[in-house]
C-alpha cells in the first residue's frame, strides 16, 4: 500500500480488505481458548499488524530521528526536563547536544523540546543524515511553498540514498500517530506530503536533469 503512495489519511481503511479476506477465508477463526472470534476482534487484531509495521520501522532510521520521533510521541512540541531528554537520547545512540547544534531541539534552562517546523533551520547535508528533519522540513516546505518548494528540497538529496523514501515512510508513521491522538492539523500536514509525493519525485528529477544540463553547458 506504500508503495503504491496510498494517502495516509486512507492507509487503516485500506489495510481492512485483506485482513478480513483472510478471516472470511474459513468458516470459524478461533481465538487462543477456542471460542469463535468476532469480526471485532479480527479487526482489531488488523489494526494491530499496521501498528507493527510502522514501529519495525523506525528501526531503518537514525538513532537522533528515533530520539525526535520518540520525544514527540511522549510530550509533542512541550519541553521535558533536560535530564530525561539526555536518558532517551542515550538510549537511541545519540545526544541533546548534537541534536541542538543540528537545529531539532532547543536545549536551555533545563529542560529540552522539540523545534517547531517553522523554526527548523533551511535544509542542509544534515537534513540527510536526519530523517526526522528532512521529514520535517518537506512537510513545512508543503505547507508554505506546495509540491515546488518540496521539489526543491528533494532535488538537492543524493539520489542513492534512501534518505527520502525513508522521509516519507516516517510520515506515515507520524500520521497514524497523530490521527490517533486527534492532532488533525498535524496528521492533516503529513497526509498533505505523502499524497503530493509522486509529483515531488517527478519534479524533482526535472530539477536535477536541468541542473546537470546546465553544469554540462558550462
Amino acid at each position: 500500500l506504500q508503495a503504491s503512495n496510498i494517502a495516509p489519511v486512507d492507509l487503516a481503511q485500506a489495510a481492512i480488505g485483506p485482513g478480513m479476506a483472510i478471516f472470511s477465508r474459513y468458516k470459524q477463526v478461533l481465538e487462543a481458548d477456542g471460542s469463535p472470534m468476532p469480526v471485532r476482534s479480527a479487526l482489531q487484531l488488523i489494526n494491530q499488524e499496521v501498528d507493527s509495521y510502522f514501529n519495525d520501522q523506525d528501526s531503518m532510521i537514525d538513532g537522533s530521528s528515533r530520539f525526535c520521533l520518540e520525544l514527540f510521541m511522549q510530550s509533542a512540541y512541550n519541553a521535558i526536563k533536560f535530564g530525561d531528554a539526555d536518558i532517551l537520547a542515550r538510549a537511541k545512540n545519540t545526544s541533546v547536544q548534537h541534536l541542538t547544534q543540528a537545529g531539532v531541539l532547543s536545549a536551555e534552562k533545563g529542560s529540552v523540546r522539540l523545534l517547531e517546523r517553522d523554526e527548523l533551520p533551511a535544509p542542509s547535508p544534515e537534513s540527510e543524515r536526519v530523517i526526522w528533519l528532512l521529514c520535517q522540513q518537506l512537510t513545512y516546505a508543503m505547507e508554505t511553498g506546495g509540491i515546488a518548494a518540496c521539489a526543491g528540497i528533494a532535488a538537492e538529496v543524493s539520489v542513492i540514498s534512501s534518505a527520502l523514501e525513508d522521509a516519507k515512510n516516517l510520515a506515515y508513521r507520524l500520521y497514524s500517530f497523530c490521527e490517533r491522538k486527534g492532532w488533525a492539523k498535524e496528521a492533516g500536514a503529513y497526509n498533505a506530503l505523502v499524497t503530493a509525493w509522486q509529483e515531488i519525485n517527478k519534479q524533482a528529477e526535472e530539477k536535477r536533469r536541468s541542473s546537470g544540463s546546465e553544469q554540462l553547458h558550462f
